[in-house]
C-alpha cells in the first residue's frame, strides 16, 4: 500500500481567487477532501470527480465534527495510503488550530506538509479600504482571538498591553464577545473614542463594514444585525476607509448574477461580473455536444467546393466546423472564394483566429437581420452553407430559399440539458440569494425553466437580463418578465446591462 500524505492548506478569506497557485494544486491532486465551513464552496470543484469530501465545518454555536475527531479522520485516511487536502478558512496556523492536526499527524507517523494561505485578520481590511499598517499612523498590527470565554478566572489576552500599544488590534470571530473586547480595552485605558470597524463576511459579495468608535461599536452591531464571521479592527488606521475604500464602489458589488451559458462558455462572462465586484453562479443550462446527424457535416464539407457562402451565426458553430475540418484533414485554402458571414463581433473574431477574412457582419445580431444583409446579394441559383446548432429557428433558411438559393442548412453542434444541483438552485433562489440570472440563448431559457421543474415563480423577485430580443421573446412566452435586454447582442453587451440594472 502506498505510503498516504496530508497537505494541510490555507483556502484563503472567502474570495476563492485569493487561494494559492499551490494550493489549487494540493486540492487537484486530493484523493481525500477535508474541508470547513468558511471555505467557499467553488474551490471543491478544483478536486478530481472521484475524490472523497469530508465536511468537518464548525461554527461558534455547533460543531459538525469536535476538533479530535477531525484529527482522528486525517489521520486515518493518511494510514490508509491515501492523499489527503485538509482545506482551512484562512491560514492554517493562524487560529486555524493546524498545529494540533499537524502534531497528530507526526504522532500517528502520517507524513504532511503546510500550505499557507491568506488570514482573513489581513485580507478582510484590505478589502474594506484599512491598511492594517501605515507609515503615518502605526507600523505594527496584533492579531487576537475573539472567542475567548470572558468568564475564565484567568485570561491569556494582555489587555493592559492592548490597551497602551499603538498597534492596530485585530479580533477574529469575536462578534458575540463585542462588548467585553470594548469594556476590556476601555477599562484598561483605549481612549473610547478610537475609531474601530467590523466587517462581515471580508472578500465575499456578502461583505459589510461598519465603522464608529469602540465606546459604541457594540450597540451599533446589534442595530445593524452584525455576526460572524466578522473581523474587528480597532486603530487609527480605520480612518482611512473613507478614503480607500475600493470594492464597494464597484458596479456590480455585493450581487450574486446566474450564468446559465454552457461550462465551457462562462468563464468569459462570470470573469467580468467578478470583475465588477458581482458573485457569478455558473448554473450550465446547456451542455454542447456533436450533431446527432454529423455524417452530413462530413458531407457538406466534402462538398465545399460547391458552395458560395458560408454563414456562422455562432462561436459554437465556428468551433464544431472546424472540429470536423481538421479531423478531416482538410487544407483552409479550400474556402478560397467563398463569402463568410458572420452574425456578430464574437463568430468574427472566432473566424479572424483561423485567418479567415469575414465579409459581412450585420448591424443587429440575430437570424432576421441576416437575412436583410443578404437580401439583393445572395443570387438565385448559389449555394448557401448555414453552419449552426440543430435547434436553430428557421428564419434565416427560409428567407434565403425565398431568394432562390439552394441552402444547406447543417447542424454543426447540439445543445442538450446541461448538469447542476437542481435542489440547491431551488434552495437558492426560494431563499432569495440571488439577485439576477442572466440568459444568452433561447435554449438557457427553455433548460434552465426545466431545471426549475418549469416553476417560472421562483425567478419572480429576480431580475432577469437578456442577451436580445429572440432570447427574450422565449422568456416571455415561457412565462418571464424581463427586466433589462441588451442594446448590444453580445456578451459585452448583457454585461453593459448588467451595470445599468
Amino acid at each position: 500500500m502506498k505510503q498516504g500524505y496530508v497537505y494541510l492548506v490555507g483556502a484563503g478569506p472567502g474570495d476563492p481567487k485569493l487561494l494559492t497557485v499551490k494550493g489549487t494544486e494540493c486540492i487537484a491532486k486530493a484523493e481525500v477532501l477535508v474541508y470547513d465551513r468558511l471555505v467557499s464552496k467553488r474551490l471543491l470543484d478544483y478536486a478530481p470527480p472521484t475524490c472523497e469530501r469530508i465536511y468537518v465545518g464548525k461554527t461558534p454555536e455547533r460543531h459538525t465534527l469536535r476538533q479530535e475527531e477531525i484529527n482522528a479522520v486525517l489521520v486515518a485516511k493518511g494510514l490508509q495510503g491515501k492523499t489527503v487536502t485538509r482545506l482551512k478558512g484562512g491560514d492554517p496556523f493562524v487560529f486555524g488550530r493546524g498545529g494540533e492536526e499537524a502534531e497528530a499527524l507526526l504522532n500517528a507517523g502520517v507524513p504532511f506538509e503546510v500550505v499557507p494561505g491568506i488570514t482573513s485578520a489581513v485580507a478582510a481590511p484590505a478589502y474594506a479600504g484599512i491598511p492594517v499598517t501605515h507609515r503615518d499612523l502605526t507600523s505594527s498590527f496584533i492579531v487576537v482571538t475573539g472567542h475567548e470565554d470572558p468568564a475564565k478566572k484567568e485570561t491569556a489576552i494582555q489587555w493592559e498591553h492592548l490597551a497602551q500599544t499603538n498597534a492596530t488590534l485585530i479580533f477574529l470571530m469575536g462578534m458575540e464577545n463585542l462588548e467585553h473586547i470594548a469594556a476590556a480595552l476601555i477599562k484598561n485605558g483605549k481612549a473610547g473614542k478610537t475609531p474601530t470597524a467590523l466587517i462581515q463576511w471580508g472578500t465575499c459579495p456578502e461583505q459589510r463594514t461598519l465603522t464608529g468608535e469602540l465606546d459604541s461599536i457594540a450597540r451599533q452591531a446589534q442595530a445593524a444585525g452584525f455576526t460572524n464571521p466578522a473581523v474587528i479592527i480597532i486603530g487609527e488606521v480605520v480612518r482611512l476607509r473613507e478614503k480607500l475604500s475600493w470594492l464597494e464602489k464597484k458596479p456590480l458589488f455585493g450581487k450574486k448574477i446566474i450564468v446559465t451559458r454552457a461550462r465551457s462558455q462562462a468563464s468569459v462572462l462570470s470573469r467580468r461580473i467578478e470583475d465588477l465586484g458581482g458573485e457569478a453562479w455558473e448554473v450550465p443550462a446547456i451542455e454542447l455536444q456533436p450533431p446527432s446527424e454529423p455524417q452530413r457535416l462530413t458531407e457538406a464539407l466534402q462538398n465545399i467546393r460547391q458552395c458560395h457562402w458560408l454563414i456562422f451565426t455562432s462561436v459554437n458553430g465556428v468551433a464544431y466546423f472546424f472540429r470536423e475540418w481538421a479531423k478531416q484533414g482538410l487544407d483552409i485554402r479550400e474556402l478560397a472564394g467563398i463569402e463568410l458571414v458572420a452574425i456578430g463581433p464574437a463568430t468574427k473574431a472566432a473566424l479572424e483566429e483561423k485567418n479567415l477574412r469575414v465579409s459581412w457582419v450585420p448591424d443587429e445580431y440575430r437570424a432576421e437581420k441576416v437575412a436583410e444583409l443578404l437580401t439583393g446579394k445572395v443570387q438565385a441559383g448559389q449555394t448557401v452553407l448555414l453552419a449552426r446548432a440543430e435547434e436553430a429557428r428557421a428564419v434565416l433558411p427560409e428567407a434565403l430559399r425565398a431568394m432562390g438559393a439552394e441552402v444547406w442548412d447543417i447542424p454543426v453542434y447540439r445543445t442538450l440539458l446541461g448538469e447542476t444541483d437542481r435542489q440547491e438552485l431551488r434552495r437558492t433562489l426560494r431563499e432569495k440569494q440571488i439577485d439576477a440570472v442572466t440568459f444568452t440563448s433561447s435554449s438557457t431559457v427553455r433548460n434552465f425553466l426545466t431545471l426549475l421543474e418549469g416553476d417560472p415563480s421562483l425567478l419572480r423577485e429576480v431580475k432577469i437580463f437578456s442577451i436580445g430580443p429572440v432570447t427574450s421573446q422565449t422568456a416571455r412566452e415561457l412565462g418571464l418578465t424581463v427586466y433589462k435586454e441588451a442594446a448590444v447582442y453580445t456578451i459585452p453587451g448583457l454585461v453593459s446591462a448588467l451595470m445599468e440594472g
